[in-house]
């Protein structure tokens, strides 16, 4: 069974500590919301987990995954950024990330499913960049049914989202937590899903 192990984490950004002695676990099935003010480090939180900020001080452990690969080598991170070539094709899109991610061919034949799951199959032809900010936030999604990795990290996945796009996001995460994976999702508003809640940063 996968978990990933925080011990005393400590974040600094700018030379600012954004949160210090930060311990959890969270583990195969579980889903976490980070909760907290603005700037108590949700995000530099995922971005730690994902290997984009260094931790400085502590340390992060995962316990039944890869020996060989770093803790972010296991996860997707989908961030405030969509991450797209406004120039690529809906489909070039998710191609290129399939590919980026380390799909292989059985990943591959997954990119239409990824599509359809998200409501973009109908687009898989247009250019990216006249997407609207909900059709966006979809197509960056996709990543997270294209290529399998067990934990998603989450920066407000709801972000963008109508209602039914919602309910659709609820269901997949529903689905990937049943497969045993791991999700921390970073929201001001409701996840979706049940989820333990994790609290970070200073008192205001």
């Amino acid at each position: 069974m996968m978990r990933l192990n925080a011990d005393a984490l400590t974040c600094q950004r700018g030379g600012r500590i954004v949160f210090r002695d930060l311990s959890f676990a969270v583990t195969a099935g579980e889903a976490v919301q980070v909760v907290g003010r603005n700037g108590a480090g949700k995000s530099s939180l995922l971005r730690m987990i994902a290997g984009l900020v260094r931790v400085e001080a502590g340390r992060l452990s995962l316990e039944g995954g890869d020996p060989e690969a770093a803790i972010g080598e296991h996860a997707h991170y989908c961030g405030h950024q969509d991450a797209f070539k406004s120039a690529l094709t809906v489909a070039e899109n998710l191609s290129f990330w399939t590919a980026f991610l380390g799909g292989g061919r059985k990943a591959a034949d997954g990119i239409g499913d990824a599509l359809g799951r998200l409501g973009l199959e109908n687009l898989a032809h247009l250019p990216a960049g006249y997407l609207s900010a909900g059709q966006r936030r979809r197509l960056a999604l996709a990543r997270l049914i294209s290529v399998k990795r067990p934990i998603w990290l989450l920066d407000e996945p709801t972000a963008a989202l109508d209602q039914a796009s919602q309910t659709v996001l609820a269901g997949i995460m529903t689905e990937h937590l049943a497969g045993g994976g791991l999700i921390l999702a970073a929201t001001h508003g409701p996840l979706g899903i049940a989820a333990r809640e994790l609290c970070i940063g200073f008192p205001a």
